[in-house]
């Protein structure tokens, strides 16, 4: 796993931090909010595009208004891993598709329309492997807002043991 190290100031995060909240923003309001000119904020969006940091753009969508009721988690036992890549492929109501460890080897988050739709899809799951299903009640947090990390903050966040001096 490749992972890249680069560094970012604080108008990096802020530019970061707006583009996630509204990635349709011009470049002028941009600018506004992060206080810098047009052109200068358009270069550092175009640095962190180019160097990968923004992947890419799209449309966050409600998944009740186009008729999916159901959100719900599959989680696939050890499973042919090519296998279970093919299937997920071929399922368009999977979401996200994560390769974990621990008990399971699988993690899919899927949207169904209703009962019997989420019954048709997790069969196609069970005939690889056992699987276990929990459905989504609510989402308390999604799609969180990612800054770049930073060791000094993790280091400062984490909690202290201190001797006790008697």
């Amino acid at each position: 796993m490749l992972t890249e190290v680069t560094e970012f100031d604080a108008c990096d995060d802020r530019i970061l931090g707006e583009l996630q909240r509204d990635a349709r923003i011009t470049m002028a309001e941009l600018g506004r909010r992060v206080h810098l000119s047009q052109p200068a904020v358009t270069e550092r969006v175009r640095k962190l595009e180019t160097s990968g940091v923004i992947k890419g753009y799209r449309a966050e969508v409600d998944l009740t208004r186009l008729g999916y009721g159901i959100r719900a988690l599959i989680r696939v036992a050890q499973a042919d891993y090519a296998r279970v890549v093919k299937l997920i492929e071929q399922t368009p109501e999977v979401l996200n598709a994560y390769n974990v460890t621990g008990e399971d080897s699988w993690v899919l988050e899927i949207a169904v329309i209703d009962v019997r739709h989420l019954d048709v899809v997790v069969s196609k799951f069970c005939i690889l492997s056992p699987t276990s299903t929990s459905i989504v009640l609510n989402a308390p947090r999604e799609n969180a807002l990612v800054l770049p990390a930073r060791r000094e903050s993790i280091s400062s966040s984490s909690p202290t043991t201190k001797a006790n001096p008697k």
